[in-house]
């Protein structure tokens, strides 16, 4: 290509280094041209009217060349000479509409200021870019991935139209530069973990085991990114309300549903996780602090809330859109989302579970077919990572416990004083009835007196005080309910069972003794 020598004829010094390095471009160069490309293609298509999305749409491809110098179409610049593809505009310009993020943002969060480059966890090459608001990641990915992703638009459009609350990629938009010999695709999303709200743990999960823990390299690291294993061994489990962890796994299931139907596997869940105990909300740098959320149903809060209409963004200065969460005794923020879809279960995939399978248990690979690789990783993530809080619930069935135990107490104690309390009354009954001759009957047999005596008593004071009577059948089918004490005389629980009798049997059990 001809970038090296057009560059050597009008540059002086960058452009003899660029040609010492066979004419590839510096990381800067790069980025400016990323950010430049960008810039061209949104303002040209702000040229086009609007209309629906038509399915060839999706398969369009705008190619421009734009020399350094400048032409009639494209302005001037101080980078090396290069070419920008702009895949399926119309369509990436529908799906920016449906998160509300208008022209004027977009161009203002990618090129107002120079892109931050982030380190890379994963196994890919790829690289990552941040936006100077916090909005945006940009990521290099392959050329089969940008062919894939373009194939999936189609799918994706749908998907979004019947549900923008999603924890899937959000896709603003795919780019190719070619500048110096040098080809790099670019796709625009948007970006899980905040850099305004510090991390305390990251993790990198797909439900798999087999050689899912961090290196020692990446242990070394300021801000590592573990794995399925790390987090087994530093947490028993995020635990949500159970309105949240519903909405959560009802999220979950369609994405992982979705994936499935496209073929899609090997994808991760990226979960950042903040201590509010710890220190209340370290911030990280961030220009502009949030003049006011870009990007509608971004933040991890708003994904999993789908029963709302025409919703407001919900992330604040505080929390930004985090899910709350607790761990033991730490109140946590979570933030998360759904990365690294574009791997579909193509035959090197195949090839790579076969081999794999070979040499460790093929269930616990990473790589696996996408039905088999939804339903593990779902497991994982309803029954490991995520977990449902039951405090009240278990608080108030407490309550109610001890509550019933003391009311069982108080008529049981109600039950022993009663008697002690009508002695004397009893002892007067007596002794009006002796006057009165009316105790011949029980002489005759002077063994069942005193039974006889205690039942006819406890008959009458039930005929007489029917309240009282009343309460003792409640404080007694308490004790016949829980039956937590020791039990009562023979004599006791006999007038007890005089009591629940009517007052033909009672009649009936008097004549039989």
């Amino acid at each position: 290509m001809s970038a090296a020598t057009a560059g050597a004829g009008g540059r002086g010094t960058k452009p003899s280094k660029a040609s010492k390095d066979h004419g590839k471009p510096t990381p800067a160069a790069l980025k400016g041209a990323i950010q430049l490309g960008i810039g061209y293609a949104v303002g040209n298509l702000s040229s086009k009217p609007d209309r629906d999305v038509l399915m060839q749409d999706f398969s369009v491809v705008e190619s421009v060349f734009l020399p350094s110098e400048g032409s009639n179409l494209t302005p001037a610049h101080h980078f090396p000479d290069f070419r920008l593809k702009t895949y399926a505009p119309l369509a990436f310009r529908y799906f920016r509409e449906l998160f509300g993020i208008k022209p004027d943002d977009y161009l203002y969060s990618i090129c107002n200021e120079p892109l931050i480059e982030l380190t890379n966890p994963g196994a890919s090459s790829s690289w990552f870019y941040l936006t100077s608001d916090d909005e945006f990641i940009i990521k290099t990915v392959q050329h089969k991935e940008a062919e894939f992703l373009q194939k999936l638009l189609p799918g994706y459009y749908m998907n979004l139209n019947q549900n923008p609350r999603t924890l899937l990629p959000k896709f603003y938009g795919l780019y190719c530069i070619q500048c110096g010999g040098v080809t790099v695709r670019v796709v625009v999303m948007n970006n899980v973990l905040p850099r305004a709200i510090k991390m305390h743990y990251k993790y990198d999960l797909k439900g798999s085991s087999y050689k899912r823990c961090a290196s020692r390299k990446e242990r070394t690291k300021s801000s590592p990114t573990f794995k399925d294993l790390d987090f087994q061994e530093m947490h028993e489990g995020l635990f949500f309300d159970p309105d949240t962890y519903n909405a959560l796994m009802k999220t979950l299931q369609r994405d992982c549903r979705v994936l499935e139907s496209f073929k899609i596997m090997d994808y991760s869940l990226l979960l950042g996780v903040h201590v509010l105990n710890r220190k209340p909300l370290e911030r990280g740098n961030r220009c502009d602090s949030k003049r006011g959320q870009k990007v509608l149903y971004s933040t991890a809060l708003e994904s999993i809330q789908g029963n709302v209409k025409d919703p407001e963004p919900v992330a604040d200065d505080d929390t930004l859109g985090g899910i709350p969460a607790k761990h033991k005794d730490e109140n946590l923020l979570i933030f998360l989302g759904l990365i690294d879809i574009l791997q579909s279960y193509r035959f090197i995939k195949k090839v790579e579970h076969s081999w794999k399978a070979l040499v460790h248990d093929g269930d616990t690979v990473s790589v696996h077919r996408p039905g088999f690789y939804a339903d593990r990783f779902l497991k994982f993530m309803g029954t490991s990572v995520f977990k449902k809080l039951h405090p009240l619930r278990g608080a108030s069935s407490k309550r109610k416990r001890n509550s019933l135990h003391t009311s069982t107490l108080k008529s049981v104690s109600q039950e022993f004083l009663s008697p002690q309390k009508d002695k004397k009354e009893e002892k007067k009954a007596q002794s009006m009835d002796n006057l009165d001759g009316n105790s011949y009957s029980s002489s005759k047999q002077p063994d069942l007196l005193p039974k006889s005596a205690l039942t006819c008593e406890s008959i009458q004071t039930n005929e007489d005080d029917p309240e009282n009577s009343e309460e003792r059948r409640a404080s007694s089918s308490t004790i016949a309910f829980d039956d937590p004490l020791p039990s009562l005389s023979r004599s006791q629980s006999d007038s007890e069972l005089d009591v629940y009798l009517p007052h033909t049997d009672s009649t009936k059990r008097l004549s039989w003794s």
